[in-house]
């Protein structure tokens, strides 16, 4: 069995990813099993230069705030700030603490230094302002909205002035009180002001889509592009407010869902621009349903990949990240009888592996999925393998703090 998965394999080079699929994807997705880890960014990044290079890739989405990412790109792009004020604005979850991000950004500003704006590479959050125990104020996407629009239409237009906006959003310590992700009786996400906000929020989005052409033609598309994703946001975050404050048994699922549909969403409108290459958390991008373990119960839902995929066919691909090893988070050296413990197994570091080849040698029915003793690593499911693109495999990766430094 051994010999056969290690003819599936193959170098992990951006040429061999693209080499497994029928054609170049407008998004191509790369997972991974758990946040942080070094050489998980560093082979991000490497993939990303060579798709940059050699394949024509002008975008990275990663799984940061939306909103957020808007700093980085301005960097990126036109040197706008430093890079330290790049770092420290532009990300969300942590990101910006990790090296790789950094040296990612140094190396996108200083390919783009001497380079026409078509050719430019260009960075994105993908994911909304939202963090595992609650979710950011609607204010800074809503008013955003309202004040390009208010800036270029007919006043008569607009469905409201930016002053009722301020009153219906009220503080923004209601919106983000921490205690509304346990409790949905301290969410404001079902007041009277949050139903009128949405309501005035799918009207401002309305009148953007509407005005489309003047908007364009006055100012330009990546400022009506900028101004459609401040839109996105607003009504994204008003629907995550309203899942907030339900009772509903599903009311997890829900929140996971919505944040999930946000991210789809936004990754169906890098795509109008791509080709995208995208990475995040496996659990964000596989085809088939996403589930974990919240509130004791599980949860289970359809990611972003998932739609997106619903939507662009061939014209998105995911490859997925497992690994054998993280002994600095106590995952030792995996059973071999599972998938992991398979590719441990052979005699190389790392390999990509054609995921339709690589189902058939594990054999049917599959191997039982690997249990991880730690929360932060989720093992790949072998039953989902086949609904992959490929699967990029990384034998042992050592803790940040063993590695060379520079």
């Amino acid at each position: 069995m051994a010999t056969d998965i290690e003819d599936t394999a193959r170098p992990v080079t951006a040429a061999a990813v693209l080499g497994l699929l029928p054609a170049r994807p407008r998004l191509l997705a790369l997972g991974e099993p758990t946040h942080g880890e070094g050489p998980l960014l560093d082979l991000r990044n490497e993939l990303f230069r060579q798709l940059v290079e050699e394949e024509g890739y002008r975008t990275i989405a990663i799984e940061s705030d939306c909103l957020r990412g808007l700093a980085v790109d301005d960097h990126v792009t036109s040197g706008a700030g430093t890079l330290d004020e790049a770092v420290e604005r532009g990300f969300s979850h942590g990101w910006g603490a990790f090296p790789a991000n950094r040296e990612l950004l140094r190396w996108m500003r200083a390919h783009n230094a001497a380079r026409p704006a078509a050719e430019r590479v260009r960075f994105a959050g993908f994911d909304g302002p939202l963090e595992i125990t609650g979710a950011a104020s609607p204010r800074e996407a809503l008013t955003a909205l309202h004040g390009y629009l208010a800036a270029r239409v007919d006043p008569d237009l607009m469905p409201c002035t930016a002053g009722t906006l301020d009153g219906l959003l009220g503080a923004d310590e209601a919106w983000t009180e921490p205690a509304a992700m346990t409790d949905p009786f301290r969410s404001v996400g079902r007041s009277a002001a949050a139903a009128r906000l949405r309501l005035l929020a799918d009207e401002l989005v309305s009148l953007l889509d509407t005005q489309t052409p003047h908007l364009i033609a006055t100012t330009s598309r990546e400022e009506w592009d900028r101004a459609r994703l401040y839109g996105r946001t607003a009504t994204g975050l008003l629907r995550y407010h309203h899942a907030m404050a339900g009772t509903s048994p599903a009311r997890l699922a829900r929140l996971v869902a919505a944040r999930d549909r946000m991210m789809a969403d936004n990754l169906l409108a890098l795509a109008e621009r791509g080709p995208v290459f995208v990475h995040a958390h496996n659990s964000h991008l596989q085809r088939q349903r996403s589930s974990m373990g919240m509130g004791g119960a599980p949860v289970v839902w359809w990611s972003a990949g998932a739609l997106v995929s619903a939507r662009l066919g061939a014209d998105y691909a995911f490859v997925a990240t497992a690994l054998g090893t993280l002994r600095h988070q106590g995952v030792d050296a995996p059973p071999p009888d599972t998938l992991e413990g398979r590719l441990y197994a052979l005699p190389r570091d790392r390999g990509l592996f054609d995921a339709r080849r690589l189902a058939a040698a594990l054999g049917d029915p599959p191997p039982a999925p690997r249990e991880s003793p730690w929360f932060g690593y989720a093992p790949l499911d072998p039953a989902g393998v086949g609904s992959t693109d490929g699967v990029v495999f990384l034998k042992d990766v050592p803790d940040a703090a063993d590695l060379p430094r520079a």
